[in-house]
């Protein structure tokens, strides 16, 4: 049975980000609360914690896992982003955010877009994640915790650990975080695109997505 751990989403206890910390660096697989829903997250380059993932969420190969960074510097690490870029990045992290950038090597390659060689990258503004992401080091591997059939995550951890309970290792009770998806934008081409509205504000783009 997964462990449950009621963490402050203000004032986290340090002694409980450094257990969760633990877990993930043992292959673990957490469920976490992040500023816009709960989603799963593990150690990167961790195939089988990832596996895991893909079986519980039925997702096939083409899905696209997201990196979970701690601030704009761990995105240079994994995202090839280029001054202009970088502005934006500034004036929108943290924040409900997912950025398609082109991977660096750093990415593994299962982890990327098989075609574009993309992988996503966003800065949560939560605290709960922004500690366990300073402890850890290095980013997490994620994805939004959307059940098989179902339109929208999960917002109840009790109801989680139901559920999930012997599927992963750990759930993370941070307190109600919402069930919006974030605003895609890619940064592909000089000009960013949004790809999908969400919880993110998009009045900074001329051009408005279609939907």
């Amino acid at each position: 049975m997964a462990q449950f751990f009621q963490i402050h989403p203000e004032d986290p206890q340090i002694r409980l980000i450094r257990q969760v910390v633990e877990i993930v660096d043992q292959g673990g697989l957490i469920v976490y609360p992040t500023d816009s829903s709960y989603a799963f997250g593990c150690r990167i380059g961790d195939k089988g914690a990832m596996e895991r993932i893909r079986r519980i969420r039925k997702l096939d190969e083409k899905h696209n896992f997201t990196l979970v960074c701690r601030d704009l510097s761990e995105i240079a690490a994994y995202a090839k982003v280029d001054n202009q870029h970088y502005r934006m990045l500034k004036s929108l992290t943290p924040g409900p955010y997912t950025f398609i950038h082109k991977a660096t090597k750093q990415v593994p390659r299962r982890l990327q877009h098989a075609k574009r060689k993309t992988i996503g990258i966003r800065v949560p503004d939560n605290r709960i994640t922004q500690a366990l992401l300073e402890n850890l080091g290095e980013p997490l591997m994620s994805s939004t915790l959307i059940l098989p059939g179902e339109d929208m995550p999960l917002t109840d951890p009790y109801e989680m650990r139901d559920i999930l309970g012997h599927e992963v290792d750990l759930v993370i009770d941070g307190g109600y975080c919402g069930f919006e998806p974030t605003t895609v934008i890619s940064m592909e081409e000089e000009i960013p695109e949004v790809i999908r509205v969400g919880k993110g504000n998009i009045s900074m783009f001329d051009r408005q997505p279609q939907v």
